[in-house]
């Protein structure tokens, strides 16, 4: 089991940044691969980002390329997503997964959620 909980999310003008974190707990070894998903009122849940375990591969989606950066420190278990220039269309509850390639942006082949946090962008 992996526990998974995600922190850093609030309320920001657009423009702005904010930086969510996910720390990880458990059998992590193999679910290595950290993604972040959202999932905004009346839509499905959607890819952001996705980064391998070695932090040498990321994937994102393209509403957020050259926004949003993905990163981690395994030696603290957890994971960041960087989130500038927000946009009102970023408004969202934002969830970290725990999955078993960096390949994977179909949030059916995560095997692990944490709660979610919220991230509201004012225009």
């Amino acid at each position: 089991q992996v526990q998974l909980v995600e922190s850093g999310g609030g309320l920001v003008q657009a423009g702005g940044s904010l930086r969510l974190s996910c720390a990880a707990s458990g059998r992590t070894f193999s679910s290595s691969a950290r993604g972040w998903f959202r999932q905004a009122p009346g839509k499905e849940r959607e890819f952001v980002a996705v980064i391998s375990y070695g932090g040498g591969n990321t994937n994102y989606a393209d509403s957020v390329k050259g926004r949003f950066t993905i990163s981690r420190d395994n030696a603290k278990n957890t994971v960041y997503l960087q989130m500038n220039s927000l946009k009102p269309e970023d408004t969202a509850v934002y969830y970290c997964a725990a999955g078993r390639s960096y390949t994977y942006t179909d949030s059916t082949l995560y095997d692990f959620w944490g709660q979610g946090t919220q991230v509201t962008v004012s225009s």
